[in-house]
């Protein structure tokens, strides 16, 4: 028998601006999820979270279920999903950090001094000392307790490439940046290309008809059991976004636009980086 549960790291502050913004509203970044899986005796967790703080409080959730950790699996290379690597791993130093082969070379761009300074940039002092990369999975999927977890590639999310972990035996998917849940989609690393293959991935989450779906980034106390409502509600944040953008104007019109279809979204200040970036790549 596998159970889920989820950790949620709440909106954090970051040091940042972005063209519009309202700078006497602080940024923060979204919400963000790491997610136990486990059996009678062992369990994996999928992503790892960004700060030491959060990290810590993480470590010891899993604690609390007094299960053994022995695998964390990330879900794609964005740094704020596994730079808390350094703090899990000290708390369990038996578990493996993997992620799919085509993964990990992202990952370890994240590593990389520039990148690593932009992210101290936004979170000056809070990120774990020696940070570490998740190796290539061996294999097609992760045992738990005789329980095949199935890591999915989808291609293109937020970044590309991306997966999500499958667990049949749950009929549940945790979908790392694939479908946002109630948050902004981080589209500032996406142009129109990569927005039509991020459907051509949500179409791939769908067809695993999921009962449950946990993403990345979802507020405290979401609702995970309407996956295909999060997923439906993804697509048309894309489509969205993409004729707001395809309609001209500026990236205060996209915002504005947005706001209207979907102003009941958490991280508004992830729309105004979104939206600005469109608008850099074609300056």
């Amino acid at each position: 028998m596998l159970t889920i549960d989820v950790f949620t790291s709440d909106y954090k502050p970051i040091a940042a601006t972005a063209p519009g913004w309202d700078t006497g509203v602080p940024a923060t970044w979204p919400a963000s999820t790491a997610t136990l899986v486990h059996g009678r005796r062992e369990a994996v967790l999928v992503d790892a979270l960004i700060t030491v703080a959060e990290a810590r409080r993480l470590t010891g959730f899993i604690r609390a279920t007094g299960k053994t950790l022995t695998t964390v699996y990330v879900t794609h290379g964005h740094a704020d999903h596994f730079l808390g690597l350094p703090v899990v791993l000290e708390a369990f130093p038996e578990a493996a950090a993997v992620a799919l082969p085509e993964v990990v070379p992202h990952a370890e761009v994240q590593l990389t001094a520039p990148v690593l300074a932009y992210w101290e940039s936004l979170f000056p002092g809070a990120l774990p000392a020696g940070p570490v990369a998740p190796r290539a999975l061996a294999g097609e999927v992760i045992d738990l307790e005789g329980h095949e977890l199935r890591p999915v590639r989808v291609g293109q999310s937020d970044t590309d490439p991306s997966s999500v972990l499958h667990v049949p035996d749950l009929d549940a998917v945790v979908g790392g940046d694939v479908a946002y849940n109630g948050i902004h989609m981080w589209l500032a690393q996406t142009d129109s290309r990569a927005r039509e293959r991020w459907l051509g991935a949500l179409d791939t989450l769908a067809a695993l008809r999921p009962a449950r779906l946990v993403a990345g980034h979802q507020p405290p106390g979401a609702d995970e059991e309407d996956a295909a409502g999060i997923i439906d509600a993804s697509r048309r944040y894309l489509t969205d976004f993409e004729a707001a953008v395809q309609a001209g104007g500026s990236a205060a019109d996209v915002v504005r636009a947005m706001n209207v279809a979907h102003g009941g979204r958490g991280n508004p200040y992830t729309l105004h980086v979104s939206a600005a970036a469109q608008f850099a790549q074609t300056a």
